[in-house]
């Protein structure tokens, strides 16, 4: 494998490098690796962010239409359902 040495970059550059790494739990070696490989060969995946937005968008194109009940409806049926066990326990 080759060694590559990139000198000169602004501090801002390095410090945003080291940072994504951190995100990605990689070295800011092995980010600058990956940074290069996605760029230079087009096979660029999501960002975890991305992925999870995608996701999530998903999910809302596949329950889209179903009407879930508010809170307000929930707690009122979780209510009446206590009160109907208290009554019938009562009239046991």
């Amino acid at each position: 494998m080759a060694t590559l040495t990139v000198r000169n970059l602004d501090d801002e550059v390095v410090r945003a490098l080291r940072i994504r790494a951190a995100e990605h739990g990689r070295s800011a070696e092995a980010e600058h690796r990956e940074i290069l490989r996605q760029v230079l060969t087009g096979n660029r995946q999501p960002s975890p962010r991305a992925a999870a937005a995608e996701r999530l968008a998903a999910f809302r194109r596949r329950t889209a239409g179903r009407g879930s009940a508010t809170a307000t409806e929930l707690l009122r049926e979780s209510r009446e359902g206590r009160m109907e066990d208290l009554a019938g326990t009562a009239g046991a």
